[in-house]
C-alpha cells in the first residue's frame, strides 16, 4: 500500500480500535495459484505480539480451504469511514483556485499467517463470540444456544475456522492533513452538511488533531 508519511497511522491501539469497529474485512491470498478475495467478518484477539491475531471462518467448499495446504500468507483489508471531498469546500478556491477534489478515507492492512481450525468447540466458541459482539446491544440478542444442538452440529460440518497471527499492520488515515487549517475546516463543515453518517464520521476525523 502506498503510504505518504503525512497519512501514515502507526499506533497499534488506534488501528485495533478501527478494526474492531469495522470488522468486515476483505481477505486476499495467492495460495490457490492466483489472487483470491473473500469478504469475512473477523474477530480481533490478543496474540503472541502486540499486533494481535484475527479469527474467522469460511465455508468448507471455499477454495481457500479446499485447495490449499499448510500455513497461508494473507492480507486482510479493513475499510473505515470514507467520503468524496469536493474542491468547492476549500475557502482557498475563492482566492487562487489552486485546489482539486480528493477522497478522504481510513484503511488498515493486516498481513499475517493463516492456519485452519476444524475442532468443533473452537468453532462454537468463535461463533458465540462473533454473534455476541454484534447481538449484545439488541433488546433480545440471539445466541448460539437458541438453535437446537443437532442443527448447530450440522451447520458446523460446513464450516472451517481459521486464525491469523498478524505480522504487520499498516494504517492510512487520509483526513486532509495536507491542507491548511481554513481548508480543513471547510472540509469538516462540508462533510457534515451531507446529512450522511459516514461523511459525518470523516468530518470528525478531519477535526481530530491528535496526530497532525
Amino acid at each position: 500500500m502506498f503510504q505518504p508519511t503525512m497519512f501514515q497511522e502507526d499506533r497499534i491501539e488506534v488501528m485495533h480500535k478501527m478494526m474492531a469497529e469495522h470488522p468486515f474485512a476483505t481477505v486476499v491470498s495467492a495460495a490457490t495459484g492466483g489472487l483470491s478475495e473473500d469478504h469475512i467478518p473477523l474477530v480481533l484477539h490478543g496474540g503472541p505480539t502486540k499486533k494481535g491475531c484475527l479469527r474467522g471462518h469460511v465455508a468448507a467448499a471455499n477454495p481457500l480451504w479446499r485447495d490449499t495446504e499448510g500455513k497461508i500468507q494473507i492480507l486482510a483489508v479493513f475499510s473505515g469511514p470514507q467520503s468524496y471531498v469536493t474542491a468547492s469546500w476549500y475557502p482557498s478556491k475563492q482566492t487562487d483556485g489552486k485546489v482539486v477534489p480528493t477522497w478522504n478515507y481510513v484503511v488498515v492492512h493486516a498481513h499475517g499467517t493463516l492456519r485452519f481450525e476444524r475442532e468443533s468447540q473452537w468453532l462454537i466458541d468463535h461463533l458465540a463470540e462473533l454473534t455476541s459482539r454484534h447481538e449484545s446491544s439488541r433488546a433480545a440478542p440471539w445466541v448460539v444456544s437458541d438453535a437446537p444442538d443437532a442443527f448447530i452440529a450440522s451447520q458446523l460440518k460446513g464450516l472451517v475456522g481459521f486464525e491469523v497471527e498478524i505480522k504487520s499492520l499498516l494504517g492510512s488515515w487520509k483526513r486532509s492533513q495536507n491542507k491548511k487549517a481554513t481548508d480543513r475546516q471547510g472540509v469538516a463543515l462540508g462533510l457534515v452538511s451531507q446529512d450522511n453518517n459516514e461523511a459525518a464520521a470523516v468530518s470528525r476525523l478531519v477535526q481530530d488533531r491528535s496526530k497532525d
